[in-house]
């Protein structure tokens, strides 16, 4: 990857899993660049103006998972609100060439950013037709205003309605972070919406204050919480992988093949 001077989410942001996954020869993409244009308080990922999108991006990444063998590609972005398609065409560029130029082709899981809202940008990568379509919801909707300033949580659950709609066959997963403010019952509310967008599976995961610039951590859930916590999900028809560590895309392949068997 270093190699390739491609970046990850997993270094970005700061993952605590980051040596065990890399050790597994796993990883998470980050292109479109390394600097986003929001500044969400909980995200430790550089934000500012970036620059000028890298037109060989997409080629590294391929290289990348054929050097190191991957059979499950997980892909994200910084958000590109610059840009006029919020850098939508890039992650259909890089489903593409991963199907064409890898044999066989791995399996591929996107978690993209929520493009303001605009359907007709999700529907670019909807077509391109990626086994797993992830976007996060991250918290309740009482601290976006605190937490996710630029986002919106009706942005978040449509762009999960839109795919279920569209590509049903597409997995729609979405994940949220514990510790920032938010209480058990605002918890089953979100968790509620998501199962009624048609969200199938679900990640819940500690949230850890990657330096003294993001917002500090509220509470340590316990780990029985979490087990409740997938519980809940369970009797509304989710998948949920809750745990202190647990993170968007932890083990993504295994987190497939358990929800589609």
């Amino acid at each position: 990857m270093r190699k390739g001077d491609l970046n990850t989410v997993c270094e970005e942001a700061r993952c605590p899993n980051r040596t065990e996954c890399f050790s597994r020869g796993t990883a998470t993409f980050l292109i479109n660049g390394r600097v986003c244009t929001r500044n969400c308080s909980y995200c430790s990922i550089a934000h500012g103006r970036p620059a000028p999108l890298d037109a060989s991006e997409s080629r590294q990444l391929v290289e990348a998972a054929r050097k190191m063998g991957l059979k499950f590609v997980v892909i994200t972005a910084v958000d590109r609100d610059d840009l006029p398609d919020g850098g939508a065409q890039v992650f259909v560029e890089c489903i593409r060439l991963l199907r064409e130029e890898l044999d066989p082709a791995p399996k591929i899981e996107v978690l993209t950013p929520d493009f303001r809202g605009d359907s007709a940008l999700v529907d670019l990568i909807i077509d391109a037709a990626p086994e797993v379509y992830n976007h996060n919801v991250e918290t309740v909707p009482r601290l976006y205003g605190e937490v996710r300033r630029s986002g919106r949580y009706h942005w978040a659950m449509e762009v999960l309605r839109r795919v279920g709609e569209r590509a049903p066959t597409i997995l729609r997963k979405s994940g949220l972070m514990v510790g920032l403010g938010e209480t058990r019952e605002e918890i089953d509310g979100v968790l509620a919406d998501l199962a009624e967008v048609g969200c199938q599976a679900v990640t819940i995961g500690q949230y850890l204050q990657p330096t003294p610039e993001q917002v500090p951590v509220t509470r340590y859930w316990a780990p029985e919480e979490f087990s409740d916590l997938e519980a809940a999900g369970r009797r509304l028809g989710l998948d949920v992988f809750a745990g202190p560590f647990v993170r968007s895309s932890y083990r993504a392949e295994e987190a497939f093949l358990r929800v589609t068997g």
